[in-house]
């Protein structure tokens, strides 16, 4: 399932097909083409990430609108408003918890949503502009704090603990976790990829592209992290044992940041849309 902000992008078949079976629609609804929902809110809701909910629904953040927004198969919308105004929200994640938990950017925040729209949020101790936000091995919440230069744990009782990350500034974006029970994340400022224990103990290793920007992280089916490097026009590969290999491709300016893992055992990318458009066309968002 990918967000397209503004205008549509095309992507592969058996990328969509994987977005389709990893968020609980039918993969042959993909072979007639797509199908588009326009989000309720009209002025620049701008959704940014997307998640198979507890309840078979998706569940999605809209940065602009300040909302949590609720599509089901059928193409119905439900939104809730984030009690905290401006708060920005960007990762979501389903939590082990039967509920949606959701990072806040802006509103320095970690949210929490239940599949009947009640949000509980938890504040961070000071600023750290928290982005994504994953389930660990040990069934809490983890986030990156993108300009706190930290990563946070966070347990569905609320209890917040931070773990510094070793190169300064490193601006860490993406986080998911590993085949080997670890949490690997990417530094977008330090332009390297990170992995962390549940303890807190974390390995850099560097990525040979200077300046490449890495954004999102996920699992592939060959029991390695992919990558998107947003600057550098490659998709990135690393083995749990640091290895890491890099793919150009074949655009020049591809932006590519979010990957996920296709049905067929290879990696599906999008690219970054930059800013929503405005007038009327920027109040059409597409799930694809």
């Amino acid at each position: 399932m990918t967000i397209v902000q503004g205008q549509v992008r095309t992507v592969p078949r058996a990328c969509a097909v994987a977005a389709a079976v990893a968020l609980g629609w039918p993969a042959g609804a993909v072979a007639q083409g797509i199908t588009e929902f326009s989000v309720p809110t009209t002025v620049s809701s701008d959704p940014f990430r997307i998640v198979r909910g507890p309840d078979g629904a998706l569940w999605f953040t809209e940065r602009f609108a300040n909302k949590i927004g609720r599509i089901d198969t059928l193409g119905s919308f439900t939104e809730f408003a984030i009690p905290t105004i401006d708060s920005y929200p960007e990762g979501i994640t389903a939590g082990p918890d039967g509920a949606l938990w959701f990072a806040e950017n802006s509103g320095n925040r970690i949210g929490r949503i239940d599949t009947s729209g009640n949000i509980t949020e938890f504040a961070l101790p000071i600023s750290r502009s928290p982005i994504e936000i994953t389930i660990g091995p040990d069934n809490a919440l983890w986030f990156t704090e993108y300009t706190g230069n930290k990563i946070g744990r966070i347990t569905t009782a609320g209890v917040i603990t931070e773990f510094a990350i070793p190169t300064a500034g490193s601006l860490p974006a993406g986080i998911t976790t590993g085949p080997d029970g670890a949490l690997w994340f990417t530094e977008f400022g330090g332009n390297k990829i990170g992995r962390m224990t549940t303890a807190g103990v974390v390995t850099e290793f560097a990525i040979p592209t200077a300046g490449s920007s890495p954004r999102f992280i996920t699992p592939g089916s060959d029991g390695a992290l992919w990558f998107g490097e947003a600057a550098a026009n490659h998709v990135g590969r690393i083995t749990t044992a640091g290895v890491i290999t890099e793919f150009a491709l074949p655009a020049t300016t591809s932006n590519t940041q979010i990957i996920t893992a296709g049905p067929d055992n290879a990696s599906c990318g999008s690219r970054s849309m930059g800013q929503p458009a405005t007038g009327s066309g920027g109040s059409q968002r597409r799930v694809l």
